[in-house]
């Protein structure tokens, strides 16, 4: 784990499962979610989480999944609105000192509130937790906000409940997003996100000249049909990115014009669309 301090430099940590927690890390104020999207909901949960753990001498941390973890308590994971890479580049420049990715399997859904806080307290100095009314985590999703405090005045942590955010009447949620996007309605999307729809992918040599996307992850895509859209890679690479016409193909994967095949084949590519 790096230094959680390390925030003078600006640098977030990131630690692979609590259970890697070092004691000597700092206090850590601890909002608990998949985080998929890095929304509007979630920058404004995140400044809130900054506003409190800063209140307590405490790092802004957050506890989250290498999966989402309805592909196990369902069966069936919903399509990922944020590249992986992305999420904890978007946590960093939110201000998270600290991201915790806690591998999410069946043990951990057996894992009731109390054993999971109690992992974290033992491992790090608890300054408290961000919550909603709504939120909730542990076995059966016991870990309310009251729970979750009931059990503070033992170990000594606050919890702070927060209400979620809404947007002209709206809430903001993954749910709704992925809504927007499979309607087709992308300025929807980019309105709830804060910034223009986009996904990751791997990018190969097409038959026609083009480049073909495809995705390791299942990700959010709207109907099949053509759009425009921006293109470029992945990291930025040095370059906004071009113009582009996009066709979403039935095997959920993308296709790209032929024109821009040659510079691009072969790469890890943003295909950013247009609309919003």
């Amino acid at each position: 784990m790096r230094d959680p301090g390390a925030d003078r430099d600006g640098r977030m940590a990131v630690v692979p499962g609590i259970d890697a927690l070092a004691g000597d890390g700092g206090r850590l104020f601890v909002v608990v979610g998949v985080f998929d999207g890095l929304h509007l909901g979630h920058l404004y949960l995140l400044g809130r989480l900054r506003e409190a753990a800063a209140q307590r001498d405490a790092l802004p941390a957050v506890v989250t999944f290498d999966h989402h973890p309805d592909e196990i308590l369902t069966g069936a994971a919903p399509s990922l609105l944020c590249d992986p890479e992305e999420r904890l580049e978007r946590l960093e420049a939110a201000g998270v000192a600290v991201t915790v990715v806690q591998h999410f399997d069946l043990a951990l859904r057996m894992t009731s509130y109390e054993e999971f806080i109690r992992r974290i307290a033992g491992r790090a100095a608890l300054a408290g937790f961000l919550m909603t009314p709504d939120s909730a985590f542990g076995h059966e999703r016991h870990g309310t906000p009251d729970a979750v405090a009931g059990l503070g005045v033992e170990l000594g942590y606050d919890v702070v409940v927060v209400p979620p955010l809404a947007l002209e009447g709206r809430p903001v949620r993954s749910a709704e997003i992925r809504s927007d996007i499979a309607a087709g309605d992308l300025g929807g999307a980019a309105r709830l996100l804060g910034r223009p729809y986009a996904v990751v992918g791997e990018g190969s040599g097409s038959l026609g000249g083009g480049v073909h996307l495809s995705f390791p992850l299942p990700v959010a895509l709207p109907p099949v049909g053509t759009y425009t859209a921006t293109i470029g890679a992945a990291n930025g690479g040095g370059s906004d990115g071009v113009d582009a016409r996009v066709t979403v193909r039935p095997d959920a994967t993308l296709e790209v014009d032929a024109s821009l095949g040659e510079p691009l084949a072969g790469r890890k590519l943003r295909v950013t669309f247009s609309g919003g």
